[in-house]
């Protein structure tokens, strides 16, 4: 019989299994306790629950880690892990070393359909989406990778959903991921409040996430006209900044939440002073806070990244309209852990 692993069960479904196998149901919150929290390898660890019971767990379920092919350090810490899947495919997720925590980039697919021309991961399409114990995976086993850094002091506090994939393309799986990740008592507890999902801009799923989670939403915008979104995002042509901007009014906030919109700074394609000044006008309506990113540039790409004062005197016009905008200055350049150089490449014999 082939076992599931329990990182692919929500507390319901793992419930109606156990109600099934007629044992009570109190026992899911102690195992997903002992999986999440307890970061169990094996059943046999779960000293609350009955050695029967265990022995029937164990029979139809496994608790899998991610294969560790490849971590490549930067200068500055950041932490690139190649990950294989149980399919031989491969993902990145990203450690980014902040002030006084961690920040986890995680991906949502393997690859990504979405096919912007500035992003290094649509270079190899899309292959699958992740499942959500795949997307769960990536943040239980870097947590316990630093659990065993006992001379880090550093905790892991926030996550972003901006690595491979397109999030929103991939929504059923995430929610079901999110509510694990954001539950106090059973799950990986992180607040809400420091969880970001971002996407592309599939209009009809941001509704859905507003309705089914808590988390903050960032948009990849990148322009301030139908005709340059068109250019970069093939997906601006099905659903252009307007209707996008439409459902980002719309998006359920707490009082103190904004939404962030992130802007790549492409030399001589997005980055004039008619640029900023639009991007004021279109989001004044909205809740925002702005993300400028200089282009990261990658082998192989017609893009550019722009000068200081470009960005200097972008980011000026911003903040003299009162807008919260910084410049986000990518960390792990050197080993392609930057926004938009992920790609999972694999060279050599498979193993």
């Amino acid at each position: 019989m082939k076992k599931t692993d329990i990182k692919e069960y929500s507390k319901k479904q793992l419930i109606e299994w156990l109600t099934d196998h007629k044992i009570s149901t109190y026992r899911a919150n102690q195992i997903l306790k002992w999986v999440y929290l307890r970061q169990a390898d094996t059943f046999e660890v779960m000293s609350d629950i009955s050695k029967d019971t265990r022995n029937l767990i164990e029979a139809h379920f496994t608790i899998n880690r991610l294969e560790k092919v490849r971590v490549e350090i930067s200068n500055d810490q950041t932490r690139k892990y190649l990950l294989k899947l149980h399919d031989g495919n491969h993902i990145e997720c990203v450690l980014i070393p902040e002030k006084d925590h961690y920040t986890l980039c995680v991906s949502t697919q393997v690859g990504c359909a979405q096919g912007c021309r500035f992003c290094l991961t649509a270079k190899n399409g899309f292959i699958r989406n992740l499942s959500s114990g795949e997307i769960l995976s990536q943040i239980r086993d870097i947590q316990h990778d630093l659990l065993l850094e006992k001379d880090d002091p550093l905790p892991l506090s926030n996550l972003v959903f901006m690595g491979m994939g397109e999030p929103l393309a991939n929504l059923d799986n995430l929610i079901q991921a999110l509510s694990i990740i954001t539950d106090s008592d059973y799950g990986l507890k992180f607040s809400n409040r420091r969880v970001t999902t971002s996407t592309a801009g599939l209009v009809p799923m941001i509704s859905k996430l507003g309705e089914s989670t808590k988390v903050n939403l960032a948009i990849s915008l990148n322009a301030t006209n139908n005709k340059t979104r068109d250019l970069l995002m093939p997906i601006n042509k099905k659903y252009p900044i307007e209707r996008l901007l439409d459902a980002c009014k719309t998006y359920p906030l707490s009082p103190r939440q904004k939404i962030t919109f992130e802007y790549i700074l492409i030399n001589n394609v997005n980055d004039s002073i008619e640029d900023a000044k639009r991007l004021v006008k279109l989001l004044s309506p909205i809740k925002a806070k702005i993300n400028l990113i200089p282009f990261n540039e990658h082998e192989g790409c017609e893009f550019k990244c722009p000068e200081e004062s470009v960005v200097h005197t972008f980011m000026g016009i911003l903040l003299d309209r009162n807008f919260t905008a910084i410049v986000r200055k990518s960390k792990g350049r050197d080993i392609s852990a930057a926004c938009g150089q992920l790609n999972a490449k694999v060279t050599g014999k498979k193993s």
